[in-house]
């Protein structure tokens, strides 16, 4: 099993450019096409939002705003990937199979991105999404959450700043959840061909399923022998202990599930996806 096929969702922030280059090191580790998307905001889109009151002139005059807006993040985006991949000598071109090298193109949508980044990552075996930049609550990440609960595919998310390799050390984040367990079938490649394994469990994060020993015994029939660590929460915060013996294993690769309990009762009282989300500076691949 390998990876063929990458999604990016571009937007042009330096998080965004971060994500490239992740993207660009997983392509060329599996030799594998990377699509970078950027998806424009449809003008018409505004005029539903407009509400009431305002003349017809007026909201003209907003569609004609939010597309001149939109044009100009579309040529900013376009252009550093342009930038990008003169720097970094990517091959341009469409996705071929068995290729020798790791290929790239752009693709310009306009639409919801929410919509056509979910859509677009079904068929991709991975898709790569920028950090959450400083400041910026997780809760409006579209695109991670549309890949999340709407593709049924792996998501991957960069670190704010580039890592100097990815997938040699891979830690799993195991509680036993059928979230945990496509984290493990989604790394399954990963671990294959890491240097190390290791997985990571605790009493405050295990559910009701297998335990990290039963994991183990399934590793070992791929193969796998990894080694085992039990972490504790910090501060009482299961998600910085997790990070905290990822950290101390030295892995440049988390691969965990997302959102065991209901999305809206971690954006409310926190939780672990939300605190990896927020706090990690390592690639972590996600699975719903």
């Amino acid at each position: 099993m390998a990876i063929r096929k990458l999604l990016l969702p571009l937007t042009g922030t330096r998080a965004g450019e971060a994500a490239l280059g992740t993207a660009l090191s997983i392509a060329r580790i599996w030799n594998s096409h990377l699509t970078a998307l950027h998806v424009r905001v449809d003008s018409r889109d505004v005029a539903p939002l407009a509400g009431e009151g305002l003349s017809g002139a007026m909201i003209e005059e907003m569609m004609s705003a939010t597309e001149k807006e939109s044009a100009e993040r579309a040529d900013a985006v376009r252009a550093m990937f342009d930038r990008f991949v003169l720097q970094h000598q990517v091959v341009l071109g469409d996705p071929q199979p068995d290729a020798p090298v790791a290929t790239a193109s752009f693709a310009g949508v306009i639409g919801r991105e929410e919509d056509l980044v979910a859509q677009l990552a079904r068929l991709a075996d991975l898709t790569v999404v920028p950090h959450p930049e400083s400041g910026e609550d997780v809760s409006s990440s579209d695109a991670l959450h549309a890949v999340l609960f709407d593709s049924g595919r792996p998501v991957l998310i960069s670190p704010i700043r580039p890592v100097p390799s990815i997938g040699r050390r891979v830690c799993i984040a195991w509680n036993g959840t059928a979230e945990s367990a496509a984290a493990v079938w989604a790394a399954l490649p990963w671990m294959q061909r890491a240097e190390a394994v290791r997985v990571l469990s605790a009493d405050e994060y295990q559910r009701r399923g297998p335990n990290a020993a039963d994991l183990v015994a399934y590793l070992h029939l791929h193969g796998i022998r990894p080694e085992t660590a039990t972490f504790r929460p910090i501060d009482r915060e299961v998600g910085a202990g997790l990070l905290a013996s990822a950290r101390e294993f030295g892995a440049d690769l988390l691969a965990m599930g997302a959102y065991s309990h209901s999305r809206l009762r971690q954006l409310i009282l926190g939780g672990v996806t939300r605190h990896v989300l927020e706090r990690a500076d390592l690639p972590v691949m996600m699975c719903r």
